[in-house]
């Protein structure tokens, strides 16, 4: 017994001192500091950080953009490459393998490859009615997905296996069937998270959930949500995993922007169960939220048309460090990131 005791007392003593060497360096903000990098009359919904720090964006007026930020250049990848009859607006990209993709949304659905050396190739086509994508995301360098609203009877998905080259949707019976009302938010390309071979889709509107396959898209799950839904405006916009445990989600109803009852939810099991937090406190409709790297799921951000918020104890409680609006942002590391929004990128710095 004895023995059993002090091992335990090892074991407490050594998961204690873990997890103080886990948390003490995690960095706390209090301010940020906010640079324009690019004035232009395009909506921007869509950003994909490079391998180089550099980084890739989508928005209207056919524009897959990537800027060098050692150069300080912008350039419109798709300039002269495809018809100026072509008008379409990209909300989803993805950056992979010295790579880019984006996929426009509505009728009909343009997903193009852009190699390193400036080729631009159309690789999936998609005509309906209701088509409509909202984000991409890769699980490595052959494996990727987008998602988008349901053009039969469950959420629209389309998987790679060979680096985006083809494209293939995958069939409605296998994949949850969609609720009544049932879609997702092109607003920030942010409702897919991916960790390792595990993918989370968030979906919104009269019915908001979770879809979700631990196999890279071969078989899938749904989980229920906390989160404000029922009409058309309401749900999670934005889902992010720090790991294969945690994750954060946000949302609400971008016609009643201060409402802050119900849009803010987190998971500590995987997605499998989630709770509401700071509620009546914190941000309202927000449409995207990032964790800050090296945070240890306990610093994130949130960005929307409402300004930018910062929580340094997984949701519980918020600062508000800006009323400047955006509607996407993501990390380069644990103090820099790139946010954008109506005709506008920036470079924030956070203190």
């Amino acid at each position: 017994m004895r023995i059993v005791f002090l091992l335990i007392l090892s074991i407490l003593f050594f998961s204690c001192s873990e997890k103080k060497r886990n948390t003490k360096n995690i960095k706390t903000y209090t301010s940020v500091t906010i640079d324009s990098i690019f004035t232009d009359s395009i909506s921007i919904r869509a950003l994909a950080v490079t391998s180089e720090g550099n980084l890739v964006y989508g928005g209207n007026k056919t524009t897959i953009g990537y800027y060098d930020a050692k150069s300080n250049l912008h350039t419109n990848l798709l300039k002269g490459a495809i018809s100026d009859s072509i008008n379409v607006s990209f909300r989803a990209v993805a950056h992979v393998n010295e790579t880019t993709f984006g996929i426009s949304i509505v009728n009909p659905a343009l997903l193009y490859k852009i190699s390193k050396q400036g080729t631009v190739t159309l690789v999936y086509k998609e005509s309906h009615e209701k088509v409509f994508y909202d984000a991409i995301a890769f699980w490595n360098e052959q494996e990727g997905i987008a998602i988008g609203d349901p053009t039969e009877s469950c959420i629209s998905i389309i998987i790679t296996r060979n680096g985006g080259n083809t494209w293939e949707k995958v069939s409605c019976e296998a994949l949850p069937k969609a609720l009544e009302g049932e879609a997702a938010f092109a607003a920030s390309n942010t409702n897919i998270s991916i960790v390792g071979d595990k993918v989370w889709v968030a979906t919104g509107g009269k019915a908001s959930r979770i879809l979700y396959s631990k196999d890279k898209g071969k078989t899938w799950q749904v989980f229920n949500t906390p989160i404000i839904q029922g009409i058309e405006t309401t749900g999670m916009y934005s889902v992010d995993f720090y790991d294969a445990n945690n994750g954060f989600a946000i949302g609400g109803d971008y016609t009643q922007p201060t409402i802050n009852e119900a849009n803010k939810i987190r998971t500590a099991d995987g997605g499998k169960t989630w709770e509401l937090v700071a509620k009546n406190s914190g941000p309202g409709y927000r449409s995207c939220v990032q964790y800050i790297p090296n945070g240890e799921a306990a610093n994130l951000v949130a960005v929307g048309f409402k300004g930018i918020d910062y929580s340094n104890d997984g949701g519980n409680t918020w600062t508000h460090l800006s009323d400047e609006g955006f509607y996407t942002i993501q990390f380069v590391n644990d103090s820099i990131a790139y946010a954008a929004g109506k005709n506008r990128i920036a470079k924030l710095l956070f203190h």
